[in-house]
């Protein structure tokens, strides 16, 4: 027997998904967390005779005046004193071969039957009005290992003039390649009272994703991550077939916008611009909204912020994409607070705001404050957004083998960051 779900129970469902997308924050604008490993500089300039190899779009231009979108090819000995170098343990053939290890295709298909795009989704969704009759398994198996396999090979860096954290900078570095990219600036980054402030540094190794700490905290992080978007997209009621929890990965858009022209989450940013008649709704399993996330997200991806101002659609026609964007969030601080990735590592060090406001024990409950603690705070498996993350969680290390006994899962006690 078929079972229908209304428009009000979906948008409800939804309702809770759309804010982890208004919560991915303008993340150059405050690019530390407090856990973070903060490596201080002086300001660099590059002689003459230190220019970039094999041809760069900058000539003899210094470091320090790169300009937003312009990239230069570094050499091994500036990738080891810009990036601390690249670290073959976090190699793209190794975080496929850590996620593989920790869940196999078989398992990760048993885990999401109803995902959109599948067999049972088509048999389900034939006569709704969003259904897509091309559309293909978006969270496929392998578009995830096709996403860790890209996103391995990006590093990220922020840096910031001493004792102004809003004064920042974005870089991206291609790990084959050595190409250096930067996709963002402060505009008061170079001005003169600025020159001489020393800078700070932060790096994250995109291809450390379950890639540090334990075995067993490998696979938590994986099983948080895959918990926490099976509930952001997940359809589904207490009656439906498999329950609940068989339908994580449901959606992969805002509802209100599938099929439609509207444009909304719109607005004016000199650096990232809005392309005219595009709309930055939620799209892909962390519903990546407004133009500014678009175009940030877009220059640590491909290296531009263009491709996703100008075509934010596609995020919803390329699974692989979508799971990179979630990928990106998981991964990266924002101020203040930590990655999700380093809480479930074991890499973050509560502050002492953290603790004092309940924020103490690193688990599963404290990446749910960090998706979406302003609406989810203080609260137990008593609320059903709660139940519906922690049950996705037990879910999934059960089908692991993996013991989560004592791991704080839930919010209860804690306030948002």
């Amino acid at each position: 027997m078929k079972i229908g779900m209304t428009w009000k129970r979906v948008l409800f469902i939804i309702a809770v998904a759309l804010t982890v997308g208004l919560l991915f924050t303008y993340l150059a604008s405050n690019p530390f967390s407090h856990s973070a490993k903060i490596k201080r500089q002086a300001p660099i300039t590059l002689s003459s005779e230190e220019r970039t190899e094999g041809g760069s779009e900058m000539e003899s231009e210094a470091l320090d005046e790169l300009r937003v979108g312009q990239s230069r090819i570094l050499s091994d000995s500036e990738v080891l004193s810009l990036w601390d170098g690249i670290d073959p343990q976090f190699s793209p053939a190794n975080a496929v071969a850590a996620v593989q290890s920790a869940l196999s295709r078989e398992k990760y298909e048993q885990l999401f039957p109803y995902r959109i795009g599948t067999k049972e989704w088509h048999t389900f969704a034939a006569d709704q009005a969003y259904y897509d009759a091309d559309q293909i398994d978006y969270y496929s198996y392998d578009n995830l290992i096709a996403a860790i396999t890209d996103v391995a090979n990006i590093k990220y860096k922020v840096e910031y003039r001493e004792d102004d954290t809003a004064n920042s900078r974005v870089f991206r570095l291609d790990k084959e390649t050595k190409t250096e990219t930067l996709i963002y600036q402060n505009v008061n980054f170079h001005t003169l009272p600025n020159k001489n402030v020393p800078i700070l540094s932060q790096t994250v190794d995109f291809g450390s994703f379950i890639k540090e700490g334990s075995d067993l905290n490998r696979k938590r992080e994986l099983a948080a991550f895959l918990a926490n978007i099976a509930h952001e997209t997940g359809g589904g009621a207490p009656t439906s077939p498999g329950g609940p929890l068989a339908w994580g990965l449901f959606w992969n858009e805002e509802i209100a916008y599938i099929n439609t022209n509207t444009v909304n989450y719109v607005e004016e940013n000199d650096n990232f611009p809005p392309a005219a008649g595009k709309s930055y709704h939620g799209r892909g399993p962390i519903q990546l909204s407004w133009n500014y996330n678009y175009g940030l997200i877009s220059g640590i991806i491909y290296g531009t912020k263009d491709t996703l101002l100008q075509q934010p659609e596609l995020i919803v026609n390329d699974g692989k994409l979508g799971f990179m964007t979630a990928l990106l969030f998981w991964m990266t601080p924002q101020p203040p607070k930590p990655s999700a990735h380093d809480v479930m590592v074991g890499s973050w060090t509560p502050t002492e705001s953290d603790r004092s406001k309940g924020r103490t024990e690193a688990g599963f409950g404290i990446t749910i404050m960090i998706i979406n603690g302003n609406l989810e705070g203080n609260l137990d498996e008593s609320d059903r957004r709660i139940a519906r993350r922690v049950g996705f969680y037990h879910k999934i290390t059960s089908q692991m083998g993996i013991s989560i006994e004592g791991e704080k899962v839930n919010t209860a006690g804690m306030s948002p960051f």
